[in-house]
């Protein structure tokens, strides 16, 4: 198991600190599928079906940057990846995080919580 800031997710960051980009890193999805999240992941293994939610963004230190959101299942699935990401669809993948499969039935949910530190 692995969470990574993905080199797209570094890229992005300069942008940001050099102002050329306004995006957020405010959506989070989720996906199906097997692997382990690598630096060079530009996107989650098998996006799931469910549309990216907006997360709530805050700052619990001064250097971390944490989104939290709560996603539901249209069907039944098994999660076992998520991320933050610029866009409500595409967009940049900033953290990239995989997991032992969650086993959903239609209507459950997952509250992902993601933090960003600079260390």
């Amino acid at each position: 198991m692995a969470t990574i800031l993905t080199q797209v997710g570094e890229e992005w960051i300069v942008d940001k600190l050099d102002e050329t980009v306004q995006t957020t890193g405010d959506y989070v999805g989720w996906g199906t599928g097997a692997g382990t999240a690598a630096k060079a992941d530009t996107t989650l293994f098998t996006e799931a079906s469910e549309a990216r939610v907006s997360a709530t963004r805050t700052q619990p230190a001064a250097d971390k940057i944490r989104w939290v959101a709560t996603l539901t299942a249209d069907a039944g699935k098994t999660i076992t990846n998520a991320g933050n990401f610029t866009l409500s669809a595409a967009g940049v993948l900033i953290v990239h995080g995989d997991f032992t499969g969650v086993v959903l039935a239609l209507g459950d949910k997952i509250e992902l919580t993601i933090d960003l530190e600079i260390t």
